[in-house]
């Protein structure tokens, strides 16, 4: 009798980078926790996990991130003043993140890389897949990626990663993947990995982007994964091996993603994002979209 893989339940969410692009906001404040509307681009990505089904998640910090355990804890103290207030609403707002999911925290300590970060995790992940959300990338709500990748795994076994067409000019921004179709026109079979290739140089203009559900042969791979570009442990360069020699950890399968990302990571995608999400709320959109309209007709 053939045994089921196990459920995947962990998520990992590596989150000690410094965030230099948002200097000076990022000084004292994580990146992580600036705001997208109304709420820290962390949470959705929490959301998202949860949502896929990851009830177990496990951030990877670094020094000054002490924001993010607070946001997720209770606070008993507004919690208290919003109750005596009666203000139901708001107080269900400030209860929603500290009952999302269980939440823990490492530290990453030296900043050596998202290989390293992930490394990081091995402990508390064991010998189960698992899921990594970056937490620059924000996947619409309403675009299932996250579940759709949990899904390929759990029938292809493996590793898989999301992808998403980019300008070629583009793809030096990102890891590059050389692949090969399958019977399923979102999903393809990764045959190697190029860390910020040249444009030249790129296998293709499939651009790996923020979401990974790992095998955990992973961990093993990273352990003997000698720094690569910019001197940092690279996921990409453990993945290359991976999908070298499938005896690893199994196949790497790509999901193509066509949906709704931001890379909040980008201060004018930042933006973007904010205007985007801030139009298609009930609360906020109607005003707000008349106001862009009219901003748009009489500045620009």
């Amino acid at each position: 009798m053939t045994q089921s893989p196990p459920r995947i339940t962990k998520a990992v969410i590596p989150a000690a980078g410094l965030g230099t692009r948002f200097l000076p906001a990022t000084k004292a404040t994580p990146k992580e926790m600036l705001p997208v509307v109304d709420k820290p681009a962390i949470q959705y990505v929490v959301e998202e996990a949860v949502a896929a089904g990851l009830s177990d998640v496990l951030m990877v910090t670094g020094r000054n991130k002490r924001p993010l355990e607070d946001h997720f804890d209770r606070n008993y103290e507004l919690e208290s003043a919003l109750t005596r207030k009666g203000d139901a609403d708001r107080l269900a707002k400030v209860q929603e993140s500290s009952d999302l999911a269980a939440i823990h925290y490492v530290r990453q300590g030296d900043p050596r890389g998202l290989g390293h970060a992930v490394l990081c995790a091995a402990p508390h992940v064991g010998e189960q897949p698992f899921a990594v959300l970056l937490g620059d990338d924000l996947i619409d709500a309403r675009d299932q990626l996250l579940s759709r990748m949990v899904e390929i795994q759990e029938h292809e076994g493996g590793s898989v990663i999301a992808l998403m067409e980019v300008d070629p000019e583009q793809i030096h921004l990102y890891g590059c993947a050389a692949v090969e179709t399958t019977a399923e026109s979102d999903v393809v079979r990764v045959t190697g990995l190029v860390e910020k290739p040249e444009p030249a140089e790129a296998p293709s203009n499939l651009a790996v982007i923020g979401r990974y559900v790992l095998d955990p042969a992973v961990f093993a791979v990273l352990r003997t994964t000698e720094p690569g570009r910019g001197g940092e442990i690279q996921l990409t360069d453990a993945l290359q091996q991976m999908a070298a020699d499938e005896s690893i950890g199994g196949p790497v399968h790509g999901v193509v993603f066509k949906g709704r990302r931001y890379d909040t990571g980008d201060r004018g995608d930042y933006l973007r994002a904010i205007v985007r999400l801030a139009c298609e709320r009930e609360d906020l959109g109607p005003d707000f979209k008349a106001w862009l309209r009219r901003y748009v007709t009489e500045e620009m």
